[in-house]
């Protein structure tokens, strides 16, 4: 008879603890999952109050502070400069570095040094599939070739207030469904790395940054934030399409990426993965 193995278990680390952070560390208060703790939270002022920060983790402010806090998982919802800030360290202290801004991975020098950094480690950088909910059919495509990737996002003209959106067309009075930017997904995620932040997700997961399409549309009609992905290659023909709630907290942002977060860290020590 072969001897058992140990428990499975993971103790996370938040860099940030905003809308994002806050509704996973919720839902895993709920849900309970077994072996997983908070022991972390890297915040900019401690001094701060964040509400719903479990009770006996501890509030760090530098990266060099990962360094003997046994920390399994660091998982970025900080905004994009926070992953050149925690990268290297959170590659070197931790088995996996989940970065939620992934549109930091558009600056091609600073994901190049975090992919050698990790290389050197032995650690990981793991991407989020956050408001797509699962692009595991892309990525499977994208081991033949692929011809063409196109990613809609529509949302409500309220979620691109606060954005170079609002420069190009007059988010206030819009009537009617209006395409405002096309172009690749860097462009896209560098120029909007709040709400299309999830372009880089579909890029990454197919044929690149420069390859995929974006479009971005705000629609006054529109009551969820809407993508559309559409693929076509070697493997066939692939047609997505997610209507996501917006978080109560962060009209920017969908339900479905601190849901994707929360399927992500309970899969990592589920007896059966999903």
């Amino acid at each position: 008879m072969s001897a058992s193995r140990p428990r499975r278990r993971l103790r996370l680390c938040f860099v940030g603890w905003g809308a994002i952070a806050s509704r996973v560390g919720e839902l895993l208060a709920e849900r309970q999952p077994a072996g997983v703790e908070i022991v972390a939270v890297a915040v900019r002022d401690p001094e701060i109050g964040r509400p719903g920060i479990p009770e006996g983790a501890r509030l760090i402010t530098r990266p060099n502070e990962l360094a003997g806090l046994d920390i399994d998982m660091v998982i970025e919802v900080a905004g994009r400069p926070a992953v050149a800030i925690w990268g290297e360290a959170a590659l070197r202290h931790a088995a996996s570095f989940v970065v939620s801004s992934v549109s930091a991975f558009t600056d091609e020098s600073m994901l190049g040094l975090l992919l050698a950094v990790a290389d050197e480690a032995g650690s990981r950088i793991v991407v989020p599939s956050g408001a797509l909910g699962d692009l595991g059919a892309l990525a499977a495509a994208s081991v033949l070739p692929i011809d063409e990737v196109r990613h809609t996002i529509v949302k409500p003209p309220l979620a691109w207030q606060g954005t170079r959106a609002a420069e190009m067309i007059d988010l206030d009075r819009l009537a009617r469904r209006t395409e405002f930017f096309a172009g690749t997904a860097r462009q896209a995620a560098d120029a909007f790395p709040q709400n299309a932040n999830v372009a880089v997700i579909s890029a990454l997961s197919g044929i690149g940054l420069d390859r995929t399409r974006v479009v971005l549309v705000a629609d006054p009609a529109a009551v969820r934030n809407i993508h559309e992905v559409s693929a076509i290659g070697a493997f066939g023909k692939l047609d997505l399409r997610l209507q996501n709630e917006a978080l109560k907290t962060n009209p920017k942002s969908s339900e479905m990426t601190a849901l994707s977060l929360v399927r992500l860290i309970e899969n990592a020590v589920a007896p059966l993965v999903r």
